[in-house]
């Protein structure tokens, strides 16, 4: 798995984000390219925006138990995997707003570094290593990139 802690790996992401246009189509899935910044952004907010309800104990533990492993270990996503409900984008989305934001998020992430996200407490599953913040930050990008063919 790529380090998106590393700035040039940070900066390939970017490059790849910014071969995007508004006018680009999903090799698979519903999302349009705005929707998919939009979704991409969720991690994020998670992270920095304190903007969705955290979710209570027993769901918690629940996705601790049932869904932390495939989130956050080095093996990509399958295509048309299901997402968590404040992951779901339905409304139409401004694709250059949301693509300034995700590379944003990007370069904040990468300039923190490893040791802010160390033992950082994730909304949903707990304190996670750096590894894990990066497995979980890295191919959830690239599986939406991939899946606009970048």
């Amino acid at each position: 798995m790529k380090n998106v802690f590393d700035r040039a790996v940070a900066n390939e992401l970017i490059q790849r984000i910014n071969s995007l246009n508004s006018e680009s189509r999903p090799q698979w899935g519903k999302m349009t390219v705005g929707q998919a910044m939009a979704h991409c952004n969720v991690t994020y907010e998670l992270v920095y925006d304190n903007s969705h309800t955290k979710p209570n104990g027993m769901v918690r533990f629940m996705l601790k138990l049932f869904v932390k492993a495939g989130v956050v270990n080095a093996k990509a996503y399958q295509k048309n995997i299901r997402t968590a409900p404040y992951f779901l984008v339905k409304e139409d989305k401004d694709f250059q707003k949301e693509q300034k934001r995700l590379i944003d998020y990007i370069d904040r992430t990468q300039e923190l570094g490893e040791g802010y996200f160390d033992g950082k407490e994730s909304h949903s599953f707990g304190a996670l290593s750096f590894q894990e913040w990066n497995n979980m930050f890295y191919k959830h990008i690239d599986h939406h990139l991939n899946q606009f063919g970048v």
